[in-house]
C-alpha cells in the first residue's frame, strides 16, 4: 500500500508543479484523480481539524471576483477553485502531522522543478525531440520554445522562479560543501540564462541576498562578491562561446520591444486605473471596455502584473483587504523564519520562504500569481504554512513534555 501512496504522491504532484489538469488522456481534473485517494485511502492518522478555512475562503472569494465578476470565466473559476482546495486538503489531511510525508512532498515537487529546467537547457539543442517529449508529458502541444515542462515560457518561468533560490539557499542553510554550492550556483545560473526570464533573475537575486545579509551580515558582501566574479568567469569562458548562437537572457533584452516593456504597460494599466478608481467590477466594465482605443492594449494585451491587475478590477477596498488577508500570516511566517535563520530546525522553512519571495515577485511582470491557481504558487503557499503549524505542535510537545 505504501507504494501505491508514493506513485499517487508522485503523480499529484507532477500535475501540480507543470500546470495539468485536464488532458485528451485525463477527461477528469487530475487533481481530483490523484490527490483524492491519497486523502481517502491515506490519511494521516493523527486527526487534525481542517487548518486553512480562512485561507480558501479568501482565495476562492478572490478567484469568484476576478474570474466570475470580472471576466465571466465560470469554468476557469472552477478549475481553479479545484486547484487550491485540493493543495490545502492534501496537506492537512493526507500530510498531517507526518515530517516525513511532508519532506517527500517538497523534495519530489522539487526534482520535477529540477527536471523541467533540465529539459530547457537541451531543448535548444535538440529542439524537435525535446519539444515531443514536452508534448507527451503536458498532454497538449506546446507553443513556445525554449523552454521546460510547460505549455508557455512564461508557465515555465514560475517554476524557475521557485526552483532556484531553492538550490542555492538550500545549500547554504543545511550547510552542504563548498564545492555543493559552487555547482548548485552554476546550474541556477545557466537556468536563468537560458530561460530567458528577467522577473526570475530580479526574483534569485533579491531573494537570495537577503537570505546571505541575514544569515552571514557583512560578512555577506564578500559572498556576494565571489559569486557574482564566478557568474562573469562562467559566462565568459563556458557560456559565452557555447550558448550565445540561442536564445537566452540577454538576446532578449536586446530584442524585447520597447513599447512593450513591463514600465510601459504598467504605467498605462495606472493611467486606466486612475480613470476607475474603485474597481472595472464596480464600473461593470472589462479589460476589453477600458483599452480597446488604448495603442499600447488594443491588441488584448495587460499590464502583466497580476497585482496590479487584480487592484484595477476589484479596487483598492477589496483588493487590498483580499491581499492583506492572504498575505498577512505568511508574512509573519516569512519574518519570524528569517530571526531565526541559522537555527537548524527552520533551515527548510527559509527554502520555502525565499522561493516563495522569488515567485511572488515574478508575478510582478506576469499575469499568474496565487489567485490565478499558478501550481508553485500556491503549493510554496500551503508548504510555508503547514510547515509554521508542524513547527509550532513540535514546539508545544516539547514544552509539554518538559513540563512533565
Amino acid at each position: 500500500m505504501k507504494f501505491i501512496a508514493v506513485v499517487f504522491v508522485v503523480l499529484y504532484l507532477y500535475s501540480l508543479s507543470y500546470g495539468i489538469f485536464m488532458t485528451d488522456f485525463f477527461r477528469i481534473p487530475t487533481p481530483l484523480i490523484f490527490c483524492l485517494p491519497l486523502v481517502f485511502l491515506f490519511r494521516e492518522k493523527d486527526g487534525i481539524g481542517f487548518l486553512y478555512k480562512q485561507e480558501l475562503i479568501l482565495l476562492v472569494g478572490a478567484m469568484f471576483l476576478y474570474n466570475v465578476i470580472g471576466f465571466s470565466e465560470y469554468m476557469v473559476f472552477i478549475a481553479n477553485a479545484i486547484c487550491v482546495g485540493m493543495c490545502a486538503i492534501y496537506f492537512n489531511y493526507f500530510v498531517g502531522l507526518d515530517a516525513k510525508r511532508f519532506a517527500i512532498s517538497i523534495y519530489v515537487f522539487i526534482a520535477f522543478l529540477t527536471f523541467s529546467a533540465i529539459v530547457m537547457v537541451f531543448n535548444p539543442f535538440y529542439f524537435t525531440e525535446i519539444n515531443n517529449l514536452r508534448s507527451m508529458l503536458m498532454g497538449e502541444p506546446v507553443v513556445q520554445s525554449p523552454s521546460g515542462i510547460a505549455t508557455y515560457q512564461f508557465n515555465f518561468g514560475y517554476q524557475l522562479a521557485a526552483l532556484v533560490p531553492f538550490l542555492v539557499i538550500y545549500t547554504f542553510a543545511f550547510k552542504k560543501a563548498f564545492l555543493i554550492k559552487i555547482l548548485s550556483l552554476l546550474a541556477c545560473l545557466l537556468f536563468i540564462y537560458l530561460g530567458m526570464q528577467r522577473s526570475v533573475l530580479v526574483g534569485f537575486v533579491f531573494s537570495v541576498f537577503l537570505f546571505l545579509i541575514l544569515y552571514y551580515n557583512y560578512k555577506a558582501i564578500f559572498i556576494v562578491v565571489f559569486a557574482a566574479c564566478a557568474a562573469f568567469v562562467f559566462y565568459t569562458y563556458i557560456l559565452k562561446d557555447n550558448t550565445d548562437t540561442y536564445n537566452n537572457i540577454l538576446t532578449k533584452n536586446e530584442h524585447n520591444m520597447e513599447e512593450y516593456n513591463r514600465s510601459t504597460l504598467a504605467a498605462e494599466n495606472l493611467r486606466i486605473y486612475s480613470e476607475y478608481p474603485y474597481g472595472l467590477i464596480f464600473y461593470g466594465k472589462d479589460w476589453s471596455d477600458v483599452t480597446y482605443r488604448n495603442e499600447v492594449f488594443s491588441s488584448g494585451l495587460t499590464s502583466h502584473n497580476a497585482y496590479l491587475m487584480f487592484l484595477t478590477y476589484v479596487g483598492p477596498f477589496l483588493g487590498l483587504g483580499i491581499l492583506g488577508g492572504l498575505y498577512y500570516k505568511v508574512g509573519r511566517i516569512i519574518i519570524n523564519a528569517f530571526r531565526n535563520v541559522k537555527k537548524t530546525e527552520y533551515a527548510l522553512m527559509i527554502c520555502l520562504c525565499c522561493s516563495f519571495i522569488a515567485v511572488s515577485i515574478n508575478s510582478l511582470s506576469h499575469n499568474s500569481w496565487l489567485v490565478s491557481a499558478n501550481g508553485p504558487t500556491f503549493f510554496l503557499y500551503f508548504a510555508i504554512l503547514h510547515l509554521n503549524f508542524m513547527l509550532n505542535r513540535e514546539a508545544e510537545v516539547e514544552v509539554h513534555t518538559g513540563l512533565n
